[in-house]
């Protein structure tokens, strides 16, 4: 058995317009409380680490564009998508292809020019498609084995940020895009 796959060539870095992280089990650590209120409303919480948002914003920042493709419907999912300022779709019974093509034919992108972070089976259908196929460290085993790239952390737990900086690395942006966020905090 191999380690993990965690570089990103500069070339295929290089290509990628579109980034699309899964939620369940990426941005978060796949648990799902579920609760209901006093008079019934139901109630979902979901843990999402923050450190992964930055992540999330500094792929913005290098002119990266980022989508959220969810198999499951969550309110939870809408209010972080929209904290961090990303679009969102989310697919009932996780078909992902539907709403990954509608996106790729608006944005103008080849499925080439895309990277996917998953971590499961209902990811595979779009991680075979995409460019750069990337996987958590604790995803199943068939999410694993196409995997181009592979976190050394997992879900939920720092993979989307650790996923983050390796391509923005590769493409040569990760010092640049930091500088610039600091120098703009520092009033420089």
């Amino acid at each position: 058995m191999t380690g993990p796959k965690n570089g990103i060539e500069a070339e295929l870095a290089a290509s990628i317009k579109l980034v699309v992280f899964d939620v369940d089990g990426v941005l978060t650590d796949a648990g799902v409380y579920v609760g209901a209120t006093e008079s019934g409303e139901p109630v979902e919480l979901k843990r999402f680490d923050i450190q992964d948002g930055v992540g999330i914003k500094m792929l913005m920042w290098g002119g990266v564009d980022v989508a959220l493709v969810s198999g499951r419907v969550s309110k939870a999912t809408e209010l972080r998508a929209k904290e961090i300022g990303v679009e969102c779709h989310q697919a009932p019974d996780a078909y992902k292809i539907p709403p990954m093509e509608g996106l790729l034919r608006r944005k103008g992108i080849e499925w080439n020019e895309v990277a996917m972070l998953g971590d499961d089976i209902p990811d595979l259908a779009v991680l075979r498609r995409v460019g750069l196929p990337a996987a958590v460290a604790n995803a199943t085993a068939s999410v694993l084995d196409i995997a181009k790239w592979e976190s050394t952390k997992r879900g939920g737990h720092g993979a989307v940020r650790e996923f983050c900086e390796a391509l923005l690395e590769a493409r040569g942006d990760l010092a640049s895009v930091i500088a610039t966020y600091v120098n703009e905090r520092s009033g420089a």
